[in-house]
């Protein structure tokens, strides 16, 4: 396990945040219906592990109640995913790869990709199809 301190942040400015986070320990793509909306390409890290500023401007969608997406209003750009879910482990933060300042090309690619079947509550298993997503 190789924890990096990351640096990351919405467009606008608004709202930053650093992350300890292991690339190598993986990302997540799901299919639930709005995870597939919104294209995530997540990855996964300890809630105190997040230190946000500009928290106080944040906007959120909470989902089933458990899971709060959180955004810019400003520029609209969804940062991360905070909440809890037993089959995933309980409290949990994921911050989106594509809000990352740093993070070479090497340590992206590198960086496996976990699939999770949300569309059918099927968490820890892979959809049959992936390629859409």
């Amino acid at each position: 396990m190789m924890l990096k301190i990351y640096h990351g942040g919405c467009h606008c400015g608004d709202i930053r945040y650093s992350v300890d986070l292991d690339l190598s320990r993986g990302t997540m793509r799901c299919n639930c219906t709005y995870c597939r909306k919104v294209r995530n390409w997540s990855a996964a890290c300890a809630p105190e592990a997040l230190a946000i500023t500009g928290e106080d401007k944040l906007s959120s969608y909470t989902l089933s109640g458990a899971v709060r997406h959180e955004f810019c209003p400003r520029c609209g750009v969804r940062l991360f995913s905070r909440g809890h879910v037993q089959e995933l482990g309980g409290d949990f933060a994921s911050v989106m790869v594509s809000t990352l300042d740093e993070g070479t090309e090497d340590e992206l690619i590198a960086a496996p990709v976990k699939w999770a079947d949300g569309l059918h509550d099927n968490w820890r298993n892979s959809p049959l199809e992936v390629r859409y997503l």
